[in-house]
């Protein structure tokens, strides 16, 4: 058993959740805080919650001192990009401020290890939408979201100069699937990423999945995207936890497979595995959306002792649609 604590803040949310779920099963101590306003207690499935805001600045030091914590992994934070612009205030207010005050707690008490969940949203459009990102490409958010995390990135980035704090900065792109198991999973309310919202589709709790763009310059029309497995997104965050317990410096990585999935092919994989067609509604371009986005992962291969498990689209729906079949499951046996 580790001498040390982990706290993960947000840990009852999605990704979060799925990393508590892998450090328990190696053994970590961990502490969560999350103030469950998205998240679900049940989801914590190792270590001790703590239900309270993460910019609560006195909350964070007595948790640190209380738990012996010396890593700070940070995922809660709102991340709706549709919401973002109509209240950025909220998303500053939550992602950023709040950021600020914990990183402010970890300071002062002395924080070895920070590890920061951010997003492919801080790149904004790229020039050459066909081009993989990479780290070194210039950032230009085009949404509140995006930019209360880069400012998060930033104030990471001038804490470590300043300070002993050594920090990672994963960058995601798109999240999706469930944890293999089955015993946790994505359970947000009117969730927006794709593949959960194909899966809704199938098991009807929506009518229809409407695709916003069939005329961009991709081979089939519609938007490609890097899809990554939770699972394997939350096992790169423990290797990255490794490289800073063996005195890594800090940096910045993409975290994403390197290759994308057109929006038809996501609803072919969700087809092919359910066994029936969806109801599909096309739409025009929604304002802001790029027709490629896909993650250069050279950096995080070179730098991680991280090897993706579940690299594969069919595999990420099956997890996602057993998924909703579980909570599904669940909502009729409570109701």
């Amino acid at each position: 058993m580790p001498d040390k604590s982990i706290l993960v803040t947000g840990g009852a949310g999605y990704i979060g959740s799925h990393v508590v779920k892998l450090l328990g099963e190696r053994g970590e101590r961990v502490v969560v805080l999350d103030d469950l306003s998205t998240g679900n207690a049940e989801a914590v499935l190792h270590g001790t919650l703590v239900e309270g805001k993460t910019g609560d600045t006195a909350l964070v030091r007595k948790i640190i001192r209380e738990h012996d914590i010396d890593t700070v992994m940070h995922f809660a934070a709102h991340t709706i990009v549709p919401e973002s612009v109509e209240d950025p205030l909220k998303y500053y207010a939550n992602n950023t401020c709040s950021t600020r005050n914990l990183l402010e707690a970890c300071r002062d008490e002395g924080i070895a290890n920070f590890i920061f969940s951010s997003t492919a949203a801080t790149y904004g459009i790229p020039g050459d939408a066909a081009t993989p990102c990479a780290e070194d490409l210039p950032t230009a958010p085009i949404n509140p979201y995006g930019m209360s995390k880069l400012m998060s990135e930033a104030m990471l980035q001038d804490l470590s100069a300043a300070t002993p704090l050594k920090h990672v900065v994963l960058r995601y792109f798109n999240v999706a699937g469930s944890d293999p198991d089955g015993l946790i999973g994505q359970s947000t309310k009117k969730a927006t990423l794709l593949i959960k919202v194909a899966a809704e589709v199938a098991l009807g709790k929506r009518d229809a999945l409407y695709v916003f763009g069939t005329d961009y310059p991709t081979p089939d029309g519609t938007g490609i995207r890097d899809y990554i497995h939770v699972t394997d997104l939350a096992s790169a965050h423990l290797s990255a936890l490794d490289y800073l317990r063996g005195g890594g410096d800090s940096t910045l990585m993409n975290c994403g497979y390197g290759r994308g999935f057109s929006v038809r092919e996501v609803i072919d994989a969700v087809e092919r595995v359910h066994g029936e067609k969806l109801n599909v509604i096309e739409e025009p371009r929604r304002a802001g959306d790029p027709p490629s986005l896909i993650a250069a992962v050279g950096k995080i291969h070179e730098t991680l002792d991280w090897k993706p498990a579940h690299d594969d689209l069919d595999t990420i729906v099956r997890t996602s649609l057993a998924w909703e079949k579980t909570l599904a499951e669940r909502s009729h046996n409570r109701g």
